[in-house]
């Protein structure tokens, strides 16, 4: 009986832990490209980051100390992703941000360093963006949006 129990309990284990349970749920975006276009239109680093779910080194992007009036938008389909004055500096290396401009920002759930974290996505062409935390500015949303410089561009306020 012991037996049974044993091999009863380490076969449910291993049902539970299917690979359907794994698997990210495909979503179709309004901007899609083969693998050859993205590559065609993205340098070798844009692309590792935006398509690939890559990051760049920290302090290595000139938008992390950018200062200025405007909008940032997605580097590969030009979408508004964030808004000037919601940047802040967060000390980590990477803008970062107190909220995304609704609507134009997708997350889903990253277990790449085994454990949970919230991953965002341009809501238009499912290019990755960062990861969001709740370890942003208490007086504001309280999130902070630690996001690839390479995957934004900066159009300043006119």
């Amino acid at each position: 009986m012991k037996k049974i129990l044993v091999a009863l309990s380490i076969f449910l284990v291993f049902s539970c832990n299917s690979s359907a349970q794994k698997k990210k749920a495909e979503k179709t975006f309004e901007v899609t490209k083969t693998k050859a276009e993205w590559k065609d239109q993205l340098t070798a680093t844009e692309f590792y980051v935006l398509r690939e779910a890559g990051t760049e080194r920290a302090f290595s992007s000139k938008l992390n100390s950018n200062k200025k009036t405007g909008t940032y938008v997605c580097k590969a389909c030009e979408t508004p992703l964030f808004k000037s004055e919601h940047k802040f500096d967060s000390g980590t290396g990477w803008p970062s941000f107190d909220r995304e401009i609704e609507g134009n920002v997708d997350f889903s759930t990253d277990y790449d360093l085994g454990y949970a974290r919230t991953e965002e996505h341009c809501g238009t062409c499912g290019g990755h963006l960062g990861h969001v935390f709740n370890d942003g500015p208490k007086s504001t949303t309280g999130m902070r949006h630690c996001i690839n410089g390479v995957s934004l561009t900066f159009v300043p306020a006119e």
